[in-house]
C-alpha cells in the first residue's frame, strides 16, 4: 500500500490541531513541520472538502477540526487526501491470451481479486479503528504530557503576542 506524502502531513496537522486553542493558519502549520506552505495548504483544503477541518476567515483565521478528534479516523484522513478508491483494481487478465476465459465464466471474482479485496478491506478496517485522538494519546505517551500543549502554545504564540 503506497500513500502520498500528503497523508502524513495531513495526519500530523490533525494531531497538532487537537492542541490548538485558536484557529491555526496553514502557513503556521507548514512552519511547524518545516514543509512547503503551498503543498500543505493543498492537504488542508482536501481535509476541508472532506469536512474534517474548517477554515475560519479573518485576522485570527485558520484551521480547526470540525469534530472531536476521537471521531476522526485515519481512514477519514487517508480518503480525504488520497481518495477512496481501492488499492487493487482487477482488469480481468484471466480473459486475455490464448487461454483466456470467456466473460460468462468470470462471473465470480478470481482468487487474486478476492485476496486483494480482503487485504484492502483489512487495511481499511485497521485505519478506521485508529482515531486522531488515539494518535494524540500516543504522542503524549511517547513524548510526554507537555509535548502537545507546548506545540499548541507555539501555534497560538503570534496571536497571543498581538492581542
Amino acid at each position: 500500500m503506497k500513500l502520498s506524502g500528503g497523508v502524513e502531513w495531513a495526519l500530523h496537522c490533525c494531531v497538532v490541531l487537537t492542541a490548538a486553542t485558536e484557529p491555526v493558519p496553514a502557513a503556521r502549520l507548514a512552519e511547524l513541520h518545516d514543509v512547503s506552505p503551498s503543498y500543505l495548504a493543498k492537504q488542508m483544503q482536501a481535509l476541508s472538502r472532506a469536512g474534517l477541518v474548517k477554515s475560519v476567515q479573518g485576522k485570527t483565521g485558520g484551521y480547526v477540526l470540525t469534530r472531536a478528534a476521537g471521531e476522526i479516523t485515519l481512514l477519514d484522513v487517508v480518503q480525504a487526501v488520497d481518495g477512496a478508491n481501492p488499492a487493487f483494481v482487477c482488469t480481468e487478465i484471466r480473459q486475455r491470451g490464448p487461454f483466456g476465459a470467456p466473460p460468462e465464466e468470470c462471473a465470480k471474482a478470481c482468487p487474486i481479486a478476492r485476496a486483494m479485496g480482503a487485504a484492502d478491506a483489512a487495511w481499511r478496517a485497521s485505519l478506521a479503528s485508529v482515531s486522531v485522538a488515539d494518535l494524540a494519546g500516543s504522542v503524549e505517551r511517547d513524548s510526554g504530557p507537555e509535548a502537545l500543549p507546548a506545540i499548541g502554545a507555539w501555534l497560538n504564540a503570534d496571536r497571543e503576542a498581538g492581542a
